[in-house]
């Protein structure tokens, strides 16, 4: 049975997470972010800023050693964890999860990212879930072999619709209609959130609830904006524990987000824009308790 939930304001107020006037570092959330190659340095980074943005503590990004440098130089709030290979390696993998300085409470993974093998990408997720962390798997993570290791756990994927056909082998249809039954169709089968980006964004959960979000501007094709929602995602995700409300907000502040950003520079709009609007977008509600 579907249930259909409306994203609206108080939906937001509702589901926003507290926090408390004596936390401290660490508290309000800890997020990894895995991904990047010679060719895409940007998208690890942008998922980064954003769950910086979105009120994390700390955020951990891992890339290829050969783009290191290019993450350290851009912003002195990253801390950059180099990985060995090139490519995904179960080597470098094992290698990540020994260096951690603490143990995320998410990880965000596929961004720009190339991958040696599927098994190198299953052995960082497997990984990663037994030592709690909570996985958000978007881009280059969006392949069939992962679903043995994702089936039936709280993990987050945000594919458009090529990554979409790519990881299940299937048409997402056309009509709202259609795409809606899809995306809820294979929610439910793999026991998986889903977060479906395109003009119009889906959310459904392996519980049959569904959320309908229309892009709110064109210029939101540009690329990066996608890798901005798995940083928010990821950020959000580390303080409550419904897949769902989490991926639902975060399509919510990044459409709104992106919606400043086209009333001040129109289609000229880069995901960097995203980024510097989130502050404005997710204040009005912002909650401290003592």
């Amino acid at each position: 049975m579907t249930e259909l939930v409306s994203i609206t304001q108080d939906y937001i107020k509702n589901n926003v997470k507290t926090r408390h006037e004596n936390s401290k570092k660490g508290d309000n959330g800890v997020v990894l972010v895995i991904g990047g190659s010679s060719v895409y340095h940007g998208a690890p980074l942008l998922a980064s800023l954003a769950a910086l943005r979105a009120g994390v503590d700390l955020v951990y990004t891992a890339v290829p050693r050969i783009i290191i440098n290019a993450i350290r130089s851009y912003s002195p709030n990253i801390i950059a964890l180099p990985m060995s290979d090139n490519t995904l390696t179960i080597g470098s993998a094992n290698r990540l999860i020994k260096s951690l300085p603490k143990i995320p409470n998410t990880a965000t993974i596929g961004m720009g990212m190339s991958i040696s093998k599927p098994e190198a990408l299953n052995s960082l997720v497997k990984k990663l879930r037994e030592s709690g962390t909570k996985l958000v798997l978007d881009a280059s993570a969006l392949i069939p072999r992962v679903l043995t290791e994702i089936t039936n756990s709280d993990t987050i994927i945000t594919p458009h619709v090529g990554e979409y056909k790519r990881i299940f082998d299937d048409n997402v249809g056309i009509t709202e209609k259609e795409i809606v039954s899809s995306v809820s169709r294979m929610a439910i089968r793999h026991k998986i959130t889903i977060i479906l980006k395109g003009w119009l964004n889906v959310v459904a959960d392996e519980h049959g609830k569904v959320a309908t979000i229309k892009r709110s501007t064109p210029a939101m094709t540009v690329g990066g904006t996608g890798d901005v929602l798995a940083g928010l995602v990821a950020a959000l995700y580390t303080k409550m524990n419904s897949p769902f409300d989490a991926s639902a907000m975060a399509v919510y502040f990044n459409g709104v987000a992106a919606q400043l950003a086209y009333k001040q520079v129109g289609l000229h709009m880069v995901a960097t824009d995203l980024i510097e609007y989130l502050p404005k977008v997710m204040m009005p509600f912002d909650k401290i308790s003592s």
